[in-house]
């Protein structure tokens, strides 16, 4: 039996509620002072402060935290992390004053994306998402969700789920999957967007029998799918025993947050554009509003109405989007702090939206996403004089160490290379 003990933690910081934890409920952080955490074989046996006496043996692992804080690893529960290329030829146009549509039309936006990913050899998708994983990991995070959606097309979408399910196998990060097929219309299918959302159906077929995803998700958007094409795919994908996510709400309130949450949706997420209707109607439910602040920040666009939704008392997770034309950025502490200033959300709020709410998201909120007795030891050391400070102290990388399933695989903000 591997025993570990981490001590001299100056402040522990969890949100140890029943999942999900929605409004008030958010801000109920315990702070333990001068904290210990006892591990068993990556299992948590005990969280406490002060003596620890009673656990010392020849095979007891010592780790000195020298007074940094600890919170649960962070979870970033919406990434596109398996992609071709970058974009960052499209920048200057972007800022520039060029909007999406024109950059679409000239072959940029993600169809620049789809060619490079279904260009790229498997390898290739391979390394640069583990580069990107590597950055993540440093960063505190210890669980991620990650999207396919840059093929288009059933070979590609495939040939990213593989590299999902490899480096799952590889990485001390856990990765839990989503189809995303309906991402984007393929320009083939302009002129016959049934019959593509038709191949989408059968796809996910294919996808199950392969096991290759738990997720599916589906952009409901103006320019991008209805709500009665959202329904009609959502439906057959919880047919076969997938579990539903959607994005909605990003630039305009079309249905799609009504129809994910009579499906059951874990999570529905963007949001930007949610009405008051809608906010209500999420409280209502254990569904998770995931809000993704990177991308309003990158895009110079409209926050999510975080306040709205936490005062209504829903549910609500913080995730960074990473992907090449909105997020290109693996900083989730960045993200979180963006939350903190432009969402208006509070410190605590934040460590819940990052840990306990978007692990109730993934399904795993029983295993991870709190630091309490036979969880598993997901825990990331913060080189910070208290939470408040994580956030205040922005744009900064403030990971000293983190510990996946009670080992050490960050140390002093490097990758312990044994791994």
């Amino acid at each position: 039996m591997e025993k570990v003990l981490i001590y001299d933690i100056k402040y522990l910081y969890t949100n140890n509620n029943t999942a999900p934890v929605k409004g008030d409920k958010m801000r109920s952080v315990s702070c333990l002072e001068d904290a210990y955490i006892y591990i068993e074989d990556g299992i948590i046996k005990d969280v406490g402060t002060k003596d620890w006496d009673k656990y010392k043996c020849n095979d007891l692992s010592l780790y000195n935290a020298e007074g940094t804080i600890a919170i649960p690893g962070l979870i970033d529960s919406h990434t596109h992390l398996v992609f071709g290329g970058s974009r960052e030829h499209e920048f200057s146009r972007k800022i520039g004053g060029e909007d999406y549509l024109e950059i679409l039309k000239s072959g940029g936006g993600i169809l620049s994306t789809v060619r490079e990913t279904k260009n790229a050899s498997f390898e290739e998708l391979y390394n640069q998402a583990k580069r990107s994983l590597d950055e993540m990991l440093l960063f505190g995070v210890t669980t991620i969700e990650a999207k396919s959606g840059y093929g288009l097309d059933l070979e590609t979408e495939v040939k990213c789920l593989e590299v999902l399910k490899k480096l799952n196998m590889n990485h001390p990060i856990d990765i839990h999957v989503t189809y995303l097929g309906a991402h984007a219309l393929p320009k083939e299918y302009s002129n016959n967007r049934q019959e593509f959302i038709t191949q989408i159906k059968k796809d996910l077929l294919v996808i199950k029998e392969k096991n290759l995803a738990d997720f599916v998700d589906v952009f409901c958007e103006v320019g991008v799918f209805t709500a009665e094409e959202t329904k009609e795919i959502l439906e057959e994908a919880k047919e076969l025993g997938f579990r539903l996510r959607v994005h909605t709400d990003e630039i305009k309130s079309i249905g799609g947050t009504e129809v994910a949450l009579k499906n059951n949706a874990k999570t529905i997420d963007h949001l930007m554009a949610i009405t008051d209707e809608d906010i209500l109607r999420v409280a209502k439910t254990d569904t998770i509003a995931n809000l993704l602040p990177s991308t309003s920040f990158f895009l110079n666009k409209e926050y999510a109405p975080a306040r709205k939704l936490i005062d209504a008392g829903a549910a609500v997770s913080v995730s960074s989007d990473y992907n090449p034309g909105s997020t290109p950025s693996e900083n989730f502490q960045l993200t979180l702090q963006i939350a903190a200033n432009k969402l208006r959300m509070l410190p605590n709020e934040i460590l819940t939206a990052a840990t306990i709410n978007p692990a109730f998201g993934l399904d795993i909120h029983t295993k991870v996403g709190s630091l309490e007795k036979e969880k598993i030891a997901d825990i990331t050391l913060l080189n910070c004089k208290n939470l408040d400070y994580f956030f205040y102290h922005y744009g900064i990388n403030h990971t000293r160490s983190v510990f996946k399933k009670g080992k050490l695989v960050v140390e002093n903000r490097n990758i312990v290379k044994e791994l």
